[in-house]
């Protein structure tokens, strides 16, 4: 058969086999996702009498699902703000860093216990440690509670684990190499992970949410999805390309665009794609179990699950209650997380490339992952009775000390946020510079990638004694395009080193003010000149492998000693420059989503009226999702003209510019609300 007509067949087996059996787990009230799976299973290749797709065609349905995977992950995104990421910060951190270390020790032991080779028992803790982000917005979707506090803090925990998981591939491979830990190998992944992150955070929140505006006002869904498609795919491969997860790269690109105003546009645009792909995923999973092998290894299978979903539920839950939480949030979370998922194929997977577990280790797991994922809806609609349940069962004294620790714990939330103003300013200082050198790091490591590409891929040969050309060359690049960021550096270092000084270079008695005054310049320059040489160092660290011989790199130095000193104000303005910008995206309103549409009123009360939209009024500029005209004032807006056209029905991302007519239906109470929010509330 053609191979592009098998593939065909292969989709059609899959969605219409999918779509019968979600559509009886639609009629009897179940999760959706448990249709899938079950799908999977029939068409698999491990299910008699026959296999509707053959084992050999795998592979294809294995590279549709990776698209549902980046959807997913992408949709998780544009649902999970960096405001709420930076919200629920400490929980994330402490849950699952928490859970991860108990479930690695506890998935060892089992393997041990099971008289399991030590690498089948470090990679099945491995494997147990981390949660399905797939599994749990898939029926967190389903079961509308997307939007709830509990919700936040999984997802929150479920980034910090896919953080980590980076780490622990870097430290599995390490041990299957070299059968011990390579704590060096872990920080270095663990640091560029982070610098990975920071660069991308901070171009993508500069650049990504303008472009999206441009390319929003041709009014175009079929641009703007194919933007948005294009930015997805490019930073998924980016990562990708950087042995990152792609599932990583698609969430950070929708955390980005989560902060654009057409985020939720674009959410409604990814929908269908997303749902169609998303579908696939889970047919795999569902394609992976072998029915025979549950009945081989019924008690390894029984009894991980039994620890996935009985220690997972307290440690992520104890976590997130250790981070502030209420008891019953914290529970809620606990048992939105017991199951394994994605990850755990990928850990799984670098065990069987290396050589280093055995061929029963893959089926169990796979077998685990589908009997959490069956059970996991039932937890999470489980979870208000069973919370109820362990507070009425719980100790009167236990619950009272629970509840103590929690108001303690808000109480020191909020005494922290308070705070020393002058403390306060030091640390937002001091995260500047910390993340500037990111920044600086990013651009020197990249630049070094791409010098070795550009050696690699040059056709012209290139003699001994030029070798350093084209990686002094990249470097200048490199410095010059960092000394914005190297500049704001040393200016905060400044800063930071004086207000040390006059913290802490008291006045003495008997003193002049003049003789204080020159103690503190002391002490000010010599924290300063420190701090610079400190940053000099780490920045010909990071340049060492791009450095020419010494009497170049002397030359060089001069040259961006000389641009420096010319351009300091520049540098200064342009650093300043992309502050603000960052500081407006972050700090801007997020679009609520449109309410549905209230009854217009009554023909007899109804009046159409046209408001202008003047320059500078506070609707110029607006979509008419961020005005939320209709929530607010009852009016509706049913049509513009602009420029000698009509914009007829206008949706909810439609931008008011000015000069706009704007035409209004509603009663006249709704009209003079509508007006003043349109033209006078700036004014108020």
């Amino acid at each position: 058969m053609h191979a592009g007509v098998a593939f065909i067949q292969d989709l059609a087996i899959v969605m219409i086999v999918a779509g019968v059996v979600t559509v009886v787990f639609h009629l009897l009230r179940q999760p959706v996702v448990l249709g899938y799976i079950l799908a999977g299973v029939i068409i698999g290749p491990h299910t008699p009498p026959f296999p509707l797709i053959p084992a050999e065609h795998k592979p294809s349905i294995d590279a549709m699902s990776e698209l549902g995977v980046i959807f997913l992950m992408f949709s998780l995104g544009l649902h999970f703000s960096l405001r709420q990421l930076v919200r629920v910060g400490a929980t994330a951190v402490l849950g699952a860093t928490l859970e991860i270390i108990v479930m690695a020790l506890v998935g060892y032991q089992l393997g041990r216990l099971f008289g399991w080779g030590t690498m089948d028992s470090i990679f099945l803790g491995a494997t147990l440690s981390m949660s399905s982000t797939t599994i749990i917005i898939k029926a967190l979707g389903e079961l509308g509670m997307m939007k709830q506090r509990f919700a936040e803090l999984i997802f929150g925990i479920l980034i910090v684990e896919d953080i980590l998981a980076m780490a622990m591939l870097a430290l599995l491979s390490g041990i299957a190499a070299t059968g011990s830990l390579d704590a060096g190998a872990v920080v270095r992944a663990l640091a560029e992970l982070g610098i990975f992150l920071t660069v991308l955070l901070v171009v993508g929140l500069l650049l990504v949410p303008r472009l999206l505006r441009r390319v929003a006002r041709f009014r175009s869904d079929e641009m703007l999805l194919i933007t948005v498609l294009g930015l997805c795919f490019g930073v998924s491969l980016l990562a990708a390309k950087l042995e990152y997860s792609v599932a990583l790269g698609a969430f950070i690109i929708g955390a980005i665009m989560a902060e654009a105003r057409e985020a939720g546009r674009i959410e409604a645009l990814i929908a269908p794609l997303r749902d169609t792909f998303s579908a696939v995923f889970f047919v795999s999973i569902g394609m992976m179990i072998d029915p025979r092998l549950l009945a081989l290894h019924w008690l390894p299978i029984l009894v991980i699950t039994a620890a996935v979903v009985i220690v997972k539920v307290p440690t992520s839950g104890g976590g997130a209650f250790l981070a502030g939480n209420d008891l019953h949030t914290s529970m809620r979370a606990g048992m939105g997380l017991a199951q394994i998922g994605e990850f755990s194929f990928i850990i799984l997977q670098l065990g069987v490339s290396l050589h280093v577990i055995s061929d029963f280790l893959y089926p169990i797991v796979v077998s685990v992952s589908a009997v959490t994922t069956l059970l996991t809806p039932y937890l999470i609609k489980g979870s208000d009775r069973f919370t109820a349940m362990v507070e009425r069962a719980a100790p009167a004294p236990l619950l009272g000390f629970l509840d103590t620790y929690h108001r303690w714990t808000q109480s020191l939330g909020e005494s922290v946020r308070g705070g020393n103003q002058l403390r306060k300013l030091l640390r937002k200082w001091a995260l500047q510079i910390g993340l500037n050198m990111a920044l600086v790091a990013g651009i020197l490591i990249g630049a070094k990638g791409f010098a070795r590409w550009v050696e690699r891929r040059s056709s012209i040969p290139i003699p001994r004694d030029v070798v350093h050309g084209p990686r002094a060359v990249a470097w200048l690049a490199a410095m010059l395009l960092a000394l914005p960021l190297l500049v704001a550096t040393l200016r905060k270092v400044r800063a930071v080193s004086q207000v040390l000084a006059e913290m802490h270079v008291q006045r003495a008695a008997g003193a002049s003010p003049e003789h204080t005054r020159a103690a503190r310049a002391v002490v000010a320059n010599a924290i300063f000149f420190a701090v610079a040489l400190c940053i000099g160092l780490i920045v010909l660290g990071l340049s060492a492998a791009l450095l020419p011989p010494w009497p170049v790199l002397l030359v060089l130095i001069a040259v961006i000693v000389a641009i420096t000193v010319w351009r300091w104000n520049s540098f200064v303005k342009m650093y300043a420059s992309a502050q603000i910008a960052l500081r407006e995206t972050l700090t801007q309103p997020r679009a609520a989503p449109e309410p549905e549409q209230r009854a217009l009123p009554l023909l007899a009360s109804a009046v159409v009226e046209s408001v202008e939209i003047a320059p500078g009024s506070p609707g110029a500029g607006k979509l008419i999702r961020e005005l939320a005209l209709r929530s607010r004032t009852g009016a509706s807006a049913v049509g513009i003209e602009r420029d000698g056209q009509s914009v007829i029905n206008p949706g909810p991302d439609e931008e008011l510019l000015a000069g706009d007519r704007v035409l209004l239906l509603g009663d006249r109470q709704q009209l003079d609300a509508a007006r003043t929010l349109l033209t006078f509330a700036a004014s108020r």
